[in-house]
């Protein structure tokens, strides 16, 4: 209890929840997208599942994240998934068949959120365990109230999605553009983008494009068939 009572402890919780608050829009994004073509109810679980267990997931990530990021072609494939995870969400058809289909439906929006999370997440969880300075109480008390948040900011992003279906297009381009950006900041890399930066830049946008390219193709595929 003296540790609550520690300037030290609420400030490295207020940096957590800040810096979750930063870098939680592209996950907010990605959980919208999965989730938008279920019913209401169905969007709901798979919001608050999807977020509490990719939080709890964040949280042993977190913990090992210095290490991960050391090792080549992680990232490479973790960016390969990106791509292919904003590839299918923006192909994907938003026509249910009865229970059975809403029910596959949610379990595959769970799984597309915790994939993605995991990925989009290796080289924020830095920046959490850095403020948390090896604190697991602080750590998982920021990460569990940033749980609302995200869950807030996806709920809301559904509701703009309805409202613009032009933001679907441009939320699988973000996926794709993180996936990029993944892809090149792998150890492999890295000689490579330090001379030239641009390259970083080059391949998030491959990426993005990428993604719209090939999805938006897919999807006319299934409207034709």
């Amino acid at each position: 209890m003296d540790m609550l009572a520690t300037p030290d402890f609420w400030i490295g919780l207020l940096k957590i929840i800040w810096i979750n608050i930063l870098l939680s829009g592209d996950n907010a994004v990605v959980i919208a997208l999965a989730a938008r073509s279920l019913p209401p109810v169905q969007q709901r679980k798979a919001i608050f599942w999807g977020s509490s267990a990719a939080v709890v997931l964040r949280i042993a990530l977190t913990i090992i994240a210095a290490w991960l990021l050391g090792l080549s072609y992680l990232q490479i494939i973790g960016g390969g998934l990106l791509l292919w995870i904003g590839v299918q969400l923006l192909s994907e058809d938003d026509d249910g068949e009865g229970e059975a289909k809403q029910h596959g439906n949610l379990m595959s929006a769970v799984r597309t959120i915790l994939i993605a999370d995991l990925v989009m997440s290796l080289d924020n969880v830095i920046g959490v365990a850095a403020a948390a300075k090896g604190n697991m109480v602080l750590l998982i008390l920021g990460l569990a109230i940033s749980i609302p948040l995200v869950i807030f900011g996806s709920s809301m992003m559904i509701k703009v999605m309805e409202r613009f279906p032009i933001i679907v297009t441009l939320g699988a381009a973000l996926i794709g553009w993180v996936g990029g950006e993944t892809i090149a900041s792998d150890v492999v890399f890295k000689a490579a983008v330090a001379t030239n930066p641009w390259v970083h830049y080059a391949a998030a946008a491959a990426g993005a494009v990428f993604v719209v390219l090939v999805g938006k193709a897919l999807q006319k595929r299934s409207q034709a068939a």
